[in-house]
């Protein structure tokens, strides 16, 4: 019984690390939080940080992953809300920039994510939470004839990267219309791509 009540210990340390530090990185940004502040606002000692994560570094990738997981839960939550494949694609790239409009996501996910990590270590964890879906719901609609045959991967970084390219886009900017302005033009993009489409 001892080992599993440190087990439970453990893991409710790592949540609360895990919730505080999104917590304050959502807030304040990385460079601006410290690790006293995170042991502080958590109530654990720093050796209690060190027994979970490596660092700061390590503790705002357990962050992002996180926060990617989610992201890629509402996504696909609303789109197998309908049953026509490409509804789902158009609702699923429309909730994913809808969602990336959220304060938190924006500063976690797309504004220090790719700063703190890099550039290619933030582009692999994207890929890992979110592209592999894609890649997917993309060859269904080219065995349904939805989309005209082609190769699934060039296919899929293009749609992907332009809508990370879109939300962090919106995450820079200030006109109200961006949101609507950019979910109208990603219709517009998706639908051209459709077999038949002149």
């Amino acid at each position: 019984m001892p080992s599993t009540t440190r087990a439970q210990q453990r893991e409710e340390t790592r949540s609360a690390l895990l919730r505080e530090s999104r917590r304050l990185f959502a807030a304040k940004g990385y460079g601006a939080v410290g690790l006293s502040e995170i042991v502080a606002a958590t109530g654990v000692t720093k050796g209690a940080l060190y027994h979970n994560f490596a660092g700061k570094a390590e503790l705002f990738r357990a962050v992002l992953e996180q926060l990617q997981h989610e992201v890629g839960d509402r996504v696909a939550a609303a789109a197998e809300a309908h049953t026509d494949r490409w509804t789902q694609l158009v609702v699923g790239c429309e909730t994913f920039l809808t969602t990336c409009t959220a304060p938190e996501i924006q500063r976690i996910m797309l504004i220090d994510g790719p700063a703190v990590l890099g550039w290619h270590e933030w582009r692999a964890m994207d890929e890992a939470a979110s592209a592999r879906h894609l890649a997917e719901a993309l060859a269904l609609l080219i065995d349904d004839g939805v989309l005209t045959p082609q190769p699934i991967e060039p296919l899929t970084h293009l749609l992907s990267g332009a809508m990370n390219e879109a939300a962090l886009w919106l995450a820079s900017t200030d006109d109200p219309s961006a949101l609507a302005d950019t979910t109208a033009t990603l219709r517009r993009l998706l639908e051209a791509m459709r077999a038949g489409t002149p």
